[in-house]
């Protein structure tokens, strides 16, 4: 961490970089349909991406890591609505050996994002 901070040092002054600021709890939309949604994509043991028919890509924080989630980028839910809400629960599929169920982790909001390229 040093030798980043000594590198940095050494640099040319430039203007600060804002970091990007995390959403905030009440920001995004509660619920979304699933009928709506065309995939779904792991990014890591917090989030994930859930591409819509539109073309939207909403992004789910979840508030707490659940645990191998990025690793098996699998998971299942149960809701007897017509729609995925932040108080939902999802369950990691975990693979090797046969499907088996993992932990289970609350969902967050869904809100709007945009990849980069480089994803």
């Amino acid at each position: 961490m040093s030798a980043t901070l000594t590198l940095a040092a050494c640099a040319a002054p430039e203007a600060p970089v804002e970091p990007t600021p995390a959403p905030q709890a009440g920001s995004g939309e509660r619920c979304i349909s699933l009928a709506a949604i065309r995939s779904t994509k792991v990014v890591d043991d917090s989030t994930i991406d859930f591409t819509m028919r539109d073309g939207r890509v909403l992004r789910n924080t979840l508030p707490h890591a659940c645990p191998s989630l990025g690793f098996e980028e699998a998971f299942t839910y149960s809701t007897s609505l017509s729609q995925l809400c932040s108080t939902d629960i999802i369950t990691v599929v975990l693979q090797g050996g046969g499907p088996r169920l993992g932990a289970s982790c609350g969902l967050g909001t869904f809100v709007p994002y945009t990849p980069t390229k480089a994803e």
